[in-house]
């Protein structure tokens, strides 16, 4: 509502900050904290449970009356107000309400991961949102709307932002004296803590792969759960456990630690070795070290392999690589990835079920994935290169079905290579050393504004040949034979290089992906991309932003 429209004595008039409106990402709508008043989410909510409502139940709509079910991360915002981020919060209680105030019954599944959450919703052909900033910093927040069906998809977004418009307006209009809200944005009557949490949702998701992998066993594998803030960790180890390896919990966090499973850092992967290191010391030689990002939805897969002088060495597996394993692991007939994954899938036994590749995020994946069904495709998948795997089908293993679940999901991936290397014996490093050899690395600069990011694109995309100004022969680079625009710019070289720069699609930040013939050229391309001060993305801010 534009200020010259403001109502004396209404909402909007009394309010003692300037609203920042929350916007769809990649995957839900997440913010700063510090904006993330409960006015701000109530409303937004209303207006996708009012979306919802309106839809046949074959597109995925709900019912008036019908459960509604919702879950958190662990992020002390989720649930109660954080003062030192600007006493905002309590978004599970802004959340409740508006399920509450749309006539629907909500239901709190507690601190879960999201795949388990939506798992346990489309089971029952109900709705869901879980609240959660995923992988991104501490200081940010938001939350995922998932109707009966699954996901909400693109074409989604304009018709539920029309709704955000008018419950934006008509709370904004209310007369200040009778509105729920107070001039901070929060309710005027602070809201109840929420509901018990009902842990029917977590039993259910460990059932979907007890029941799965039952009859296989990981017994003889020794693996460290890095449980940081994760708010699967305490899940995960106990999944493992009844599956027969031994877990050795380590790294719990109690505040809030940003694991972004598409791009770690050396400083990451040091600690993850180190916790490695220290499980050899206290229990014999591990196997692998396994977690997921904050909201248990992509994993994180760290071999490891020792030295002569027995020196623990640890070997990060992108997901672009872990789904190769997956898809083969479960006999897929029909495999969706998007643009940014490792060129290997095109070299590779999985070259043959390739559906067209689609932009990035798993809106796209799952669209492609409905259109593989479409023609007939029965054991459909689909991954993303953060390793967030979903199924588009249902897939049977050994007289066991695996319902689908057409949501990014860490335990599966992790699970089925886990299985694969108990199966067949062999090192992670080695299961993952026998795909084609491809290597890719990702890396990010944080705090780098959207805008400036889109004025990067839109320069390249529209003039090709600025492009080796930047990616020079003296950096290593070959001559440019090709570039896609599919989703942000991905540049192919002739030596076999891969360079992708795209912003991100949920956060102030600026990623480049590579690929390249060696593991140690990968690294190198992405460190030339986030050198500061003068790397290539750094020069294509001063040239374009």
């Amino acid at each position: 509502m534009a200020i010259d429209t403001v109502s004396p004595g209404s909402l909007r008039a009394a309010l003692n900050y300037e609203p920042q409106p929350l916007k769809f990402g990649t995957s839900g709508r997440r913010g700063e904290v510090i904006h993330l008043t409960q006015l701000e989410i109530y409303l937004n909510a209303r207006a996708e449970l009012d979306y919802l409502l309106a839809l046949s139940p074959g597109a995925g709509g709900i019912r008036a009356g019908q459960e509604f079910f919702f879950a958190c991360d662990l992020r002390p915002s989720s649930t109660r107000f954080v003062a030192e981020q600007g006493g905002r919060g309590e978004l599970a209680q802004a959340i409740e309400r508006a399920v509450l105030d749309a006539g629907l019954t909500p239901v709190n599944l507690g601190s879960i991961p999201t795949p388990a959450l939506t798992a346990y919703a489309l089971a029952r052909g109900c709705g869901s949102m879980m609240i959660t900033g995923s992988h991104i910093p501490f200081d940010r927040n938001g939350y995922k709307t998932n109707s009966a069906k699954g996901e909400l998809l693109k074409q989604d977004e304009m018709p539920i932002d029309e709704r955000v418009a008018a419950w934006r307006a008509k709370l904004y209009q209310q007369p200040f004296a009778e509105s729920l809200f107070a001039a901070n944005g929060d309710f005027k009557v602070a809201a109840q803590t929420v509901a018990m949490a009902s842990e029917a949702g977590r039993r259910a998701y460990l059932s979907r792969y007890e029941d799965f992998f039952g009859g296989r066993t990981l017994r003889g594998l020794r693996l460290v759960a890095y449980q940081h803030s994760a708010v699967g960790r305490d899940l995960l180890v106990e999944l493992l456990r009844s599956l027969g390896a031994e877990v050795i919990p380590a790294g719990r966090s109690e505040t809030f630690v940003p694991i972004d499973t598409e791009a770690i850092d050396d400083v990451t992967l040091e600690s993850v070795r180190r916790l490695a290191e220290q499980a050899t010391a206290s229990h014999g030689r591990v196997d692998a070290v396994v977690s997921t990002d904050g909201d248990s939805d992509r994993p994180l897969l760290v071999g490891i392999d020792y030295a002569g002088d027995g020196k623990c060495l640890a070997k990060f597996f992108g997901g672009d690589l872990v789904g190769m394993v997956v898809a083969e692991y479960l006999g897929a007939d029909a495999v969706v990835v998007p643009i940014s994954c490792n060129d290997a899938i095109d070299r590779g036994g999985l070259k043959a079920l390739l559906e067209p590749k689609t932009r990035i995020g798993s809106p796209f994946v799952i669209s492609g994935m409905e259109a593989a069904r479409a023609r007939g495709k029965q054991r459909v998948c689909g991954w993303e290169a953060n390793g967030g795997f979903l199924t588009g089908s249902d897939i049977e293993r050994d007289g066991r079905r695996l319902s689908a679940l057409p949501t990014r999901d860490a335990f599966l991936p992790i699970l089925c290579v886990l299985f694969e290397m108990a199966a067949s014996s062999r090192r992670m490093s080695e299961v993952f050393g026998a795909l084609p050899h491809r290597f890719s690395r990702a890396a990010l600069l944080r705090r780098f504004p959207r805008a400036a990011s889109l004025k990067i694109v839109a320069a390249l995309t529209g003039s090709a040949g600025e492009i080796p100004e930047f990616f020079t022969p003296d950096l290593g680079f070959g001559a440019v034979v090709r570039v896609d625009y599919t989703d942000g710019v991905r540049i192919c070289f002739s030596n076999g290089d891969v360079a992708h720069v795209r912003p991100s699609g949920n956060a102030d930040e600026l990623r480049i992906y590579a690929v390249a013939d060696t593991q140690a050229r990968a690294d190198e391309i992405t460190g030339l991309g986030v050198a500061e001060p003068h790397g290539i993305l750094r020069q294509l801010e001063r040239a374009f932003a």
